[in-house]
């Protein structure tokens, strides 16, 4: 390495260092650290259910989601109903939330789909001695998101899907002009590869920008400054919580892309709030105002793409509801 590339490697680590992130980022030097091959271990059903799943999901509602403990969340469609409360009281008190507020449990309810498509996609229908069969398990995709089973709620969580989709997919487009400098390099130790993987990442990039109907974020925290502030810091803390309570997920592959799809929407949200600093980059010098890491590149276009799974799949299980009727 040149004497110039090794001072600019030190800036990025000390800017990585210095950012706030809406993420708990893995130290990849601690010795309990992992790498897996994100190929070979797929997002699937593992069995990982019951008290302790939903103490997870619980949490993540109860702690993060600007929710009062006196507003009853109909989290699991299974739970009995509190006296004659259906649940409507929640979006009752929702919808008198401000536009950020309700944007984030949309988010996080968006989120809480997406990952309960992907169960019911790749559902272990039969495990037989050594030849185990996924596929998709319409049952229990009834279960979770049916109208009638659910009181009403399925409908709403696939909307928050749909959203949630739309504010990634905003966030891809906004950070196209960091990537699109020459400057920057997906480095992997192949050049062939390096310059590869950089041109189908900008194919995303021009995909994402061909599509208008994005989220449009300028009206987020767009109140007086002192306050949009302390919302936006709010925002972020709580969304780092929710990073935290993953780690309690008692299943490793669950832990896995559970962190992984929070990172990228954490990813997402950073990119949307960065955009004067996006725009304002130097075009062959290191970034400065505004920088990714390489577990950030991953999650973020991981997490879009089991956004984009979440969508097609949803669309086979339309098609599967309609042969079995």
């Amino acid at each position: 390495l040149s004497n110039q590339s090794k001072e600019a490697f030190i800036d990025w680590a000390r800017y990585d260092d210095s950012q706030d992130h809406f993420c708990e980022l893995d130290d990849e030097r601690s010795p309990d650290a992992q790498y897996v091959d994100l190929l070979l271990n797929p997002e699937r059903y593992t069995g990982y259910k019951g008290p302790s799943a939903w103490r997870v999901w619980n949490s993540i509602y109860e702690e993060n989601c600007f929710k009062p403990r006196s507003v009853y969340r109909p989290l699991n469609p299974l739970a009995p109903s509190r006296g004659g409360d259906d649940g409507e009281s929640f979006y009752t008190w929702l919808e008198g939330l401000c536009l950020e507020k309700r944007v984030f449990y949309k988010l996080i309810s968006g989120l809480h789909a997406s990952i309960n498509l992907h169960l019911c996609a790749n559902y272990l229908l039969e495990e037989t001695w050594g030849k185990p069969r996924w596929g998709p398990n319409v049952k229990e995709f009834t279960r979770r998101f049916d109208p009638i089973e659910t009181k009403g709620e399925g409908p709403r969580r696939l909307k928050n899907l749909y959203f949630l989709y739309l504010i990634e997919l905003r966030a891809l487009s906004k950070v196209a002009p960091y990537f699109e400098r020459s400057v920057v390099d997906l480095y992997t130790g192949n050049g062939h590869e390096d310059a590869e993987s950089k041109a189908l990442l900008l194919d995303i990039f021009r995909d994402t920008k061909s599509f208008h109907m994005h989220f449009d974020e300028k009206s987020m925290f767009a109140g007086d400054k002192k306050g949009a502030k302390s919302l936006k810091e709010e925002f972020r803390l709580h969304f780092k919580n929710i990073s935290r309570i993953m780690d309690c997920v008692g299943c490793d592959k669950c832990r896995l892309w559970g962190k992984l799809q929070t990172q990228g929407l954490g990813t997402a949200l950073k990119i949307l709030f960065s955009e004067k600093e996006i725009q304002s980059l130097p075009e062959n010098s290191p970034s400065k105002g505004f920088q990714l890491t390489r577990q950030e590149i991953v999650a973020l276009v991981n997490a879009f793409g089991r956004l984009s799974t979440s969508i097609r799949e949803l669309q086979n299980f339309k098609v599967l509801l309609q042969q079995t009727r």
